[in-house]
């Protein structure tokens, strides 16, 4: 499959750079160019059809002409009516030559104007194309009326028919292939901006504005919000050109973005060195706060990695502070441009002051996210601490794991997850009592 992929890649165009009309406009170029080419090799065999073989064989050239400026010298653009002009030219011709009506050239007619249709980027492209083949048909059959000396008739009734036959058969062909290029590429195309909304949105609220084109604000009552942010970034960030900096912080946030995923986080946002998610939404469970502080703890534990790796290498290095606090907030999609999933509330507030009365290289958290996590980790208690515009509030730093619960490795053992399990599963059992 990846070989394939390749192929059609180097052919056809990459789906991530190319746009989707200039994946069309490449793909039908192509295939007009080995239809015509192939075409021009029936005419071999047949006496007098000499003027029929170098139409196909010229065509297919030019065609193919075509498909090399597109692809590979990025002119499709400039190309749309020299494009639909040789295709009128070719079947005008074909058509003549072909016994007219009672011919089968003129089934191409139809695949022909979906083409044109197809690679048009404006209505005014698609209009002049419409009339276009429709004076075309007019004017063939004008001609076949007064002017049928123009026609060059079949030899006999029998090869009318095979060609008849030939030329149905294959309009039906190219037409099917056509429409099959034309939904293999639209899908690919959807899958890509689905992807990228994806980015932006969970997939139930990217999936309830695509349904609705609205997201309504939920209460969520019980959610844990995570914080981050670099201590010394500001220091650091002066020493550093832009596209250092740039590239430094968007490693530390992709793996934040792993680590959150890992752990059933939604990431929100991040603002600049700051970094936000929260556990719990939009898919309600009952371990959030588990999983932040796991979040967090492996968060520490990169940073403190890259902390020693930079050292080794005598670079600056930044530190983080984590703070996470767990209540009630609203979380949605307000506005109509460059939306985004965001959540709003106290939690927010107070998970913003636990990062900020943290420590570098801690994990700070609220006596609210304390009472749902002190049986899976061992925390030391800081007392009341002020917190800005929140008075003093009860804080907790996270040390670890319970030794209990924590293997060699460091990692959780078969306690923890069966004391995991059981607080999962008493969501499961609240929810369908709630129900």
């Amino acid at each position: 499959m990846q070989s394939l992929a390749r192929i059609t890649s180097f052919l056809f165009g990459d789906p991530r750079r190319a746009s989707l009309e200039h994946r069309l406009f490449n793909t039908i170029s192509l295939l007009i160019a080995t239809a015509n080419t192939g075409g021009a090799l029936r005419y071999l065999d047949f006496k007098n059809q000499l003027s029929l073989f170098l139409l196909h064989l010229l065509s297919g050239i030019l065609f193919l002409i075509f498909y090399y400026c597109s692809r590979f010298k990025n002119a499709y653009r400039f190309l749309y009516w020299p494009f639909v002009l040789l295709i009128v030219v070719f079947l005008f011709a074909n058509i003549l030559d072909n016994a007219g009506s009672l011919g089968g050239a003129h089934y191409y007619l139809i695949p022909a104007l979906v083409i044109a249709v197809v690679l048009s980027a404006k209505a005014r492209n698609t209009a002049i194309a419409i009339l276009l083949f429709a004076t075309m048909s007019v004017a063939l059959l004008m001609i076949e009326r007064h002017h049928s000396s123009w026609i060059t008739p079949q030899a006999s009734d029998e090869e009318r028919l095979t060609d008849v036959l030939i030329n149905l058969v294959f309009a039906q062909i190219f037409a099917g292939i056509l429409v099959m290029v034309l939904s293999r590429n639209l899908n690919e195309e959807r899958k890509k901006s689905d992807r990228l909304l994806l980015n932006v949105l969970p997939e139930s609220i990217a999936e309830e504005l695509k349904r609705r084109d609205r997201v309504e604000p939920l209460h969520y009552a019980d959610v844990s919000v995570l914080f981050t942010d670099f201590v010394g970034f500001t220091r650091i960030a002066e020493g550093l050109n832009c596209e250092i900096l740039i590239e430094e912080l968007d490693n530390c946030f992709r793996q934040f973005d792993q680590i959150a995923k890992r752990h059933n986080l939604e990431k929100i946002k991040t603002i600049g060195d700051a970094y936000m998610a929260a556990g719990g939404l939009p898919a309600v469970n009952r371990t959030h706060a588990i999983d932040c502080v796991r979040a967090a703890l492996e968060i520490e534990q990169y940073m403190e990695e890259m902390a020693k790796k930079k050292a080794a290498e005598n670079q600056p290095y930044w530190q983080v502070r984590i703070g996470i606090h767990t209540g009630h907030l609203v979380a949605g999609v307000i506005g109509q441009e460059k939306f985004s999933y965001d959540v709003w509330g106290d939690t927010v507030n107070t998970a913003s002051r636990m990062e900020s009365s943290g420590a570098a290289g801690r994990v700070n958290i609220s006596s609210e996210t304390y009472e749902r996590v002190k049986n899976f980790f061992e925390c030391e208690h800081r007392g009341k601490i002020y917190a800005k515009n929140k008075g003093e509030i009860d804080m907790y730093f996270v040390r670890g794991i319970r030794p209990e619960m924590v293997r060699p490795d460091k990692t959780p053992n078969e306690k923890f997850f069966e004391e995991y399990g059981r607080v999962q599963e008493s969501g499961v059992r609240s929810e369908e009592s709630e129900g």
